[in-house]
C-alpha cells in the first residue's frame, strides 16, 4: 500500500500555499488522533521523524474491498518512516517489511485490553492496538523519536491519484491480479483510481512476490506522486489544487499536534528540498528460520543502521536478504563451470556461450546428475568469496538462483571451453549447474558507457 506516502506531500502543500483562511477551512476537515504511548520514549535530536502508515479500513466507499478482519476497523500492509534530518536539508523514507517479525512491547488494544508484548509480525502492533501501539513498537526498534503520523486509506488514496492525473508506470509482464483488482497488459500505462490503487498493493504478480519487492515498487512511485506534484503545474492551477486539497483532506488522517502552524513550520523548513533529496531504504532484513515466508532484522546490520539515522550520517541502500555486502564483482572477474543436469543436449555449451558473450570467464563445460532446481555453487574454501561471486552470476539470470555454501558437484564428462579470454583472473571458480527449472540468461544489449547510467534492463523493464 505504497500510497501513505503522499500523505505528507498532501500535508506541506496544505501548509506551504498562501490562501490562509480558505486552508484553515480545508484543513478542519481532516480527522484526527491523539498521539498517546507514554512517558518513556526516545529523545529529541532536532530531527523531523514522521510515520506514514497506510490503512485497509472497510468503512465507508471501502466496504466494497471487503469485511472487516477479525471484527477489527483496519489493517496495514506498509509502514514507513520518513525521516527529515536537523538542518532540513535532507529525508530518508524508511520502510518496515510488513513481514518483519519482532518484539512488540505491551500496548492497550484497540477494544481497550492490554495486548501483552512478545514476538510477533510488524504490522500487528497496528492491527491490533492501532497507531499508538505503532508508534511505541518503532521506537523501541529503533529509539527514534516518532513525532507525527499520517494515515491514508483506500478511497482517499484513489481520489489523491486521480486529482494529479494519474502516474505513468512501466509493466515488465501482463499482470491479473483478481485480490489487488489489477488487469492490465506489459507495457506503459496511466494508472488512476483503481488501478493505481491496485499497482501499489498487488505482491504476488509482480516482482519476486516478496514484500521486499513490493516495498520497492511502492518507493519509486511515491517518488513519481511527489514529483507530479511539486513539479506538475499542481500548485498553479486553482482547480486542480482545489480538487487535489478536497480528496486529500478525506483521505488522511493526522494526530492533533501536527496542526496548520506545525504544518506551515515544516513546509517553510523544507522549502529548498527536492524529490532528489529523498532517498528510499528498507530495513535491513534476512530469512526468518522458523518461517521462510517471514523475515527479521538483520543485527548488527538493523542497529547500525538505526544509529545512523538517529546520528545523521548518510545511509545507504542495503543488500537483499541473503546478498553479500561485498564490493560488486565484474563479469571478467569470475571463472565459471557450466554443468548440465537437464536431459537436453548441448544446454551447457549454449548457456556458456551467452555467458561469455556477457564478459564471464567460461573455463569449464559439462554434464551433471540430474538436478530439478538450478543451483549456483562454491567450494567451501571460497565460502569468503563465494557469495560474491555467485551473486554475479545470479544477477545475470532471468530469476534469480543461489544455494548455500557447498562442496562442488562433480563433473561428469567435462571438458575445457574454449574462452577468448587470454588472462584468467584469480578468485573462487563459480559453478553453475542448469537444473529443469532452468530461468535462463538475461539479454544485455550493447550499450555505450556514455549512456549506461541512463538506461534500465530491458529484461525488467520493456519501456526503455
Amino acid at each position: 500500500m505504497g500510497w501513505v506516502s503522499v500523505g505528507l506531500t498532501v500535508v506541506l502543500v496544505l501548509a506551504s500555499l498562501g490562501a490562509y483562511a480558505y486552508y484553515r477551512r480545508i484543513e478542519g476537515g481532516i480527522d484526527r488522533e491523539t498521539i498517546n504511548v507514554g512517558a518513556s520514549r526516545p529523545p529529541e535530536t532536532g530531527a523531523l521523524n514522521v510515520l506514514l502508515v497506510g490503512s485497509d479500513s472497510r468503512e465507508g466507499d471501502n466496504k466494497k474491498y471487503g469485511a472487516k478482519s477479525q471484527g477489527l476497523g483496519e489493517r496495514t500492509d506498509t509502514i514507513m518512516l520518513l525521516h527529515i534530518s536537523p538542518n532540513r536539508d535532507k529525508a530518508t523514507m524508511i520502510s518496515f517489511p510488513r513481514d518483519s517479525m519482532v518484539v512488540i512491547p505491551t500496548c492497550e488494544g484497540r477494544n481497550g485490553t492490554v495486548l501483552v508484548g512478545g514476538l510477533r509480525q510488524i504490522n500487528s502492533a497496528f492491527n491490533d492496538g492501532g497507531i499508538n501501539c505503532t508508534i511505541k513498537t518503532l521506537e523501541s526498534l529503533t529509539n527514534i523519536k516518532i513525532n507525527h503520523f499520517v494515515k491514508v486509506d483506500f478511497t482517499g488514496f484513489k481520489g489523491i491519484i486521480d486529482a494529479i492525473g494519474g502516474i505513468e508506470i512501466c509493466l515488465p509482464k501482463p499482470v491479473n491480479d483478481p485480490k489487488a483488482k489489477l488487469v492490465l497488459g506489459a507495457g506503459k500505462h496511466v494508472v488512476k483510481g483503481e488501478q493505481a490503487l491496485g499497482y501499489v498493493r498487488t505482491r504476488y504478480a509482480l516482482g519476486d512476490g516478496s514484500d521486499l519487492s513490493r516495498i520497492q515498487r511502492q518507493q519509486i512511485f511515491l517518488t513519481k506522486v511527489m514529483q507530479k506534484v511539486t513539479d506538475g503545474g499542481l500548485l498553479t492551477d486553482p482547480g486542480k489544487l482545489n480538487d487535489f486539497l478536497l480528496a486529500a483532506t478525506q483521505a488522511v488522517t493526522l494526530d492533533d499536534k501536527l496542526s496548520l502552524d506545525r504544518m506551515l513550520e515544516i513546509a517553510r523548513s523544507v522549502s529548498g528540498m527536492t524529490t532528489k533529496e529523498l532517498k528510499g531504504i528498507t530495513v535491513p532484513t534476512q530469512p526468518y528460520p522458523a518461517d521462510k515466508n517471514r523475515v527479521q532484522f538483520s543485527e548488527p546490520a538493523a542497529k547500525q543502521f538505526f544509529e545512523s539515522v538517529r546520528n545523521d550520517i548518510e545511509v545507504t541502500a542495503t543488500p537483499a536478504p541473503g546478498r553479500s555486502a561485498a564490493p560488486k564483482i565484474e563479469n571478467s572477474q569470475v571463472r565459471v563451470q557450466v554443468l548440465n543436469g537437464t536431459t537436453e543436449g548441448g544446454k551447457a555449451a549454449l548457456v556458456a556461450s551467452e555467458l561469455a558473450a556477457q564478459g564471464f570467464v567460461v573455463t569449464q563445460v559439462g554434464t551433471a546428475p540430474a538436478a530439478a532446481a538450478t543451483s549456483i555453487r562454491y567450494a567451501k574454501k571460497d565460502a569468503a568469496q563465494g557469495p560474491a561471486y555467485g551473486d554475479a552470476v545470479a544477477a545475470r539470470l532471468s530469476k534469480d538462483k543461489r544455494t548455500p555454501v557447498v562442496g562442488k558437484v562433480k563433473p561428469v564428462n567435462s571438458q575445457p571451453y574454449e574462452s577468448k579470454v587470454t588472462t584468467v583472473p584469480d578468485g573462487p571458480i563459480v559453478q553453475l549447474v542448469i537444473g529443469a527449472d532452468w530461468p535462463g540468461v538475461r539479454v544485455v544489449s550493447a550499450i555505450p558507457d556514455s549512456l549506461k547510467d541512463k538506461v534500465v534492463d530491458s529484461t525488467t523493464n520493456p519501456c526503455v
